[in-house]
């Protein structure tokens, strides 16, 4: 029986204990908040053994297996390094560190204590998700990464958490480097770094306040943000990130030398996009008929888990979870491998760095020491 703990009972540690919950084969042996009542009210509305005010006490007395760390960022990296240090694995919720240098030293020191850690990239195991990665893995894009497009949308008016943030001058997030985007992001990074090669592309970063925040008096939250991302002579990408743009769309576009890919996360579908165009007039009549057939077969395909329950929001989530433990059990490879997390900290960095952070004024790791890391899993 696996032995699993979390720390911090906010909102994400519920998501975190459903999951977990249904995953046969662990349970969850302790919750440990600051706030004595917010670690006691996850313990009274989840199967949970106990509770702890204390981090050592917990990891003392609960003795875990497994860490989920469920914290505001700024303290992904103490509460990590301690746990690791204590002999636990550990999954990080999403941002993986406030910076690359941290990223760096949690991956050295699982590696050196034959630990496992993993972060909360959840949405790179959505169901069109994992289908897109088998179909590049089948060689179907035709060769490598041509270019890749990431848009990821956010709307203020739908989110208590915005309203939070927007009216509360000293909220957590805004002690982030990158703030708002530091938060939130990362989904949308790492799925550009999952199909990168080299350890450290260019990035030109461009962000600014939407007219909306500056009515509001808000000059510190970058809402708007664009990036090019580019290996020399090699794959480039495009990152769009906005609280504005109609509709507001979650998706994924890879295109190769013969092939594209398109994902949509937000209707789930995933469709294949023909390199080859057809013939005089059957380029206007046959392409809709492909695609208005690959729709419906996602909409089988979606009705078809939604009936097998696996359809639910956080699906992806106990995935993810499900496939770490699994690493764990077994000593197979973590489900995110280490460079696409070490890869994705240091795109976050350069575009914290373009914008304007001064957190983040320390140099990065030397390219080459990186890249034994990156190639290391």
């Amino acid at each position: 029986m696996l032995r699993v703990a979390i720390v911090g009972c906010g909102k994400i540690a519920d998501a975190h204990a459903a999951e977990i919950q249904r995953i046969k084969g662990c349970e969850i042996v302790g919750v440990s908040d600051s706030e004595p009542l917010m670690a006691q009210q996850l313990y009274e509305r989840f199967p949970v053994k106990a509770y702890f005010s204390d981090l050592t006490e917990l990891l003392e007395k609960a003795e875990p297996h497994v860490v989920h760390i469920t914290t505001p960022p700024e303290s992904h990296y103490p509460i990590a390094k301690l746990c690791l240090e204590s002999g636990c694995h550990v999954y990080v919720e999403k941002p993986f560190t406030l910076v690359e240098r941290e990223a760096q030293e949690l991956i050295a020191l699982a590696q050196k204590t034959d630990r496992k850690i993993t972060v909360g990239h959840d949405g790179q195991f959505r169901h069109a998700m994992r289908r897109m990665r088998a179909l590049v893995q089948t060689g179907f894009l035709g060769g490598r990464p041509v270019h890749m497009e990431s848009y990821y949308c956010y709307q203020f008016g739908d989110s208590g958490y915005a309203a939070a943030l927007l009216g509360d001058k000293q909220h957590w997030v805004r002690r982030l480097p990158g703030k708002l985007l530091h938060n939130v992001i990362s989904h949308g990074i790492a799925r550009i770094a999952e199909f990168l090669t080299s350890v450290s592309p260019k990035v030109i970063a461009y962000g600014f306040a939407s007219p909306l925040l500056k009515r509001m008096g808000e000059k510190d939250i970058v809402d708007e943000l664009r990036v090019i991302i580019s290996e020399d002579e090699h794959t480039t990408a495009y990152f769009t990130f906005s609280s504005q743009m109609r509709p507001s769309v979650e998706q994924f576009r890879v295109y190769g030398p013969q092939n594209g890919l398109m994902v949509d996360l937000d209707q789930e579908t995933l469709i294949k996009l023909r390199g080859k165009k057809f013939t005089s007039y059957a380029e206007k009549f046959v392409p809709p008929v492909i695609l208005a057939k690959q729709y419906i077969g996602n909409l089988t395909r979606n009705v078809g888990a939604f009936l097998a329950r696996d359809f639910h929001m956080t699906s992806a989530k106990k995935y993810l979870i499900e496939s770490f433990y699994r690493s764990i059990v077994e000593g197979s490879a973590v489900p995110i491998p280490y460079r696409e997390i070490l890869l994705t900290a240091r795109l976050m960095e350069a575009i914290f760095l373009q914008l304007g952070d001064k957190h983040l004024a320390a140099p990065a790791q030397p390219a080459l020491e990186l890249e034994t890391r990156l190639t290391t899993t």
